[in-house]
């Protein structure tokens, strides 16, 4: 059986490498989808990339994902701060998430303090850039190999 790991990025994160460059480097999405997959298959994994704007989209992704993936690394995005119906979709599909966010979001205004996610997930990691996005694959590798 393929073991697969579902990536989800959020709103936005389609402007990659052109929004907010001083906030979110130069890197894009089908940078950050390479890395990813390059990763994975250090350890066996494939990766299946969602990236949607919209909220019902991912959530409809990370229900799919319970029947062929092993695991979630996820950067919602905005929807961090505001989406309770997607932390529920990741509790539902019972897989171990990394959450992401490229720039450090303890640094940044009062309203991006809050995740949604952060308590449900296995770990998350913040501030690294996309090179978080490589952490997170390790680290769920890491759980998977128990």
């Amino acid at each position: 059986m393929t073991r697969r790991i579902l990536l989800v990025n959020g709103p936005n994160l389609n402007l990659l490498g052109t929004r907010e460059p001083e906030i979110y480097g130069e890197d894009t999405l089908a940078d950050v989808e390479a890395l990813v997959a390059r990763v994975a298959a250090e350890f066996g994994l494939e990766v299946r990339a969602v990236q949607s704007n919209h909220e019902g989209a991912l959530i409809d992704a990370i229900h799919a994902a319970r029947e062929d993936c092993v695991a979630v690394v996820i950067n919602p995005g905005a929807l961090t701060h505001t989406s309770v119906a997607l932390r529920d979709a990741l509790t539902g599909v019972r897989l171990p998430v990394a959450e992401v966010h490229i720039s450090n979001v303890h640094a940044r205004e009062e309203f991006r303090h809050r995740s949604y996610v952060s308590g449900i997930a296995e770990c998350v990691i913040v501030g690294a850039g996309v090179q978080g996005y490589d952490f997170a694959v390790r680290r769920l590798a890491a759980l998977l190999a128990g």
